[in-house]
């Protein structure tokens, strides 16, 4: 068993990016914050599929250069391959839980 409690972890930017609440061995899972204006960053993955849950705001979703406008309570799963941001184009924070699988840390294409 592991337990973790989302107040005691940080965000990686003090208070916005993504912050890690499990880390393998198969899966990883957290939270984005985004603050108004600020951008996920562009990326991909070769072997990992995504997963997010927008629970907070509206933000929009750029899977391969193609927008896709959020609403709270959506939930996407992106495939391996799939370059993907998340642009914070409100005036309010948003929260996003992602999920990625399967658990490999160095998988990320820029």
């Amino acid at each position: 068993m592991q337990r973790v409690n989302e107040k005691e972890q940080s965000y990686r930017h003090g208070d916005s990016g993504p912050k890690y609440l499990m880390r393998g061995p198969r899966f990883a899972w957290g939270i984005i914050r985004l603050k108004a204006g600020e951008k996920m960053g562009r990326h991909g993955h070769k072997e990992v599929e995504e997963t997010f849950y927008f629970f907070e705001g509206a933000p929009t979703l750029l899977v391969n250069e193609t927008p896709q406008r959020v609403r709270e309570g959506d939930v996407f799963r992106l495939e391996p391959g799939e370059r993907h941001d998340i642009v914070n184009d409100t005036p309010a924070p948003i929260r996003v839980i992602f999920i990625k699988t399967p658990y490999l840390p160095e998988d990320k294409i820029n």
